[in-house]
């Protein structure tokens, strides 16, 4: 697993042995990123990684210019690996890694008022019903504004749904086994 473009390019990113962690995969990460980059600018832009994992997905938009990338993940040694991620790449600022639950760090996120230009979630597969609290979740928070996008990459033959509270999907993006559904606030 590696940094697929800008500053941070070709550079090696750790995971963690067996199946306890399963991150976004180069070419998906690139297909993403190529996608967002034809109708959004990533240059100055706010994330949040959700189920953060390895910090993959947030530490290739810092590589390609994000101003703020806030990692959320619950698990101890997930987190641990993100900031190891980091350091390796000697990231030092533009990054905060909230060692949480989701619905936690998002009301965290909320009070301090953050509101990100891209959110991208991937929890484990198994946990379906992740999706659609998550997903229901940001539709209602101030996180997410009208101009938000919000990725949610899961299994090829698994659905997240075309709404999900106030946001819509507006495309969906399949690789392998896996699928991204790009979802933005209904008008």
């Amino acid at each position: 697993m590696r940094v697929i473009a800008g500053e941070y390019r070709s550079r090696p990113l750790k995971s963690l042995p067996g199946m306890d962690l399963r991150p976004t995969s180069d070419r998906l990460r690139e297909t993403l990123f190529n996608v967002l980059a034809a109708s959004s600018t990533i240059l100055g832009s706010v994330w949040l990684d959700l189920f953060a994992g390895t910090g993959a997905v947030g530490i290739e938009a810092l590589s390609r210019g994000a101003k703020q990338v806030h990692f959320v993940e619950s698990d101890r040694k997930h987190a641990r690996l993100i900031r190891e991620n980091l350091k390796s790449l000697k990231i030092v600022h533009g990054f905060e890694v909230y060692e949480s639950d989701v619905a936690s760090a998002v009301r965290r996120l909320e009070a301090s008022g953050v509101v990100c230009d891209f959110c991208f979630l991937d929890p484990p597969y198994a946990m379906r019903g992740a999706y659609e609290r998550t997903l229901e979740s940001l539709s209602h928070s101030r996180l997410i504004g009208p101009a938000s996008i919000v990725i949610a990459e899961h299994e090829k033959r698994f659905d997240p749904g075309e709404q999900a509270g106030s946001l819509s999907r507006y495309r969906t993006i399949m690789h392998g086994d896996a699928g991204l559904s790009l979802y933005r606030l209904r008008k």
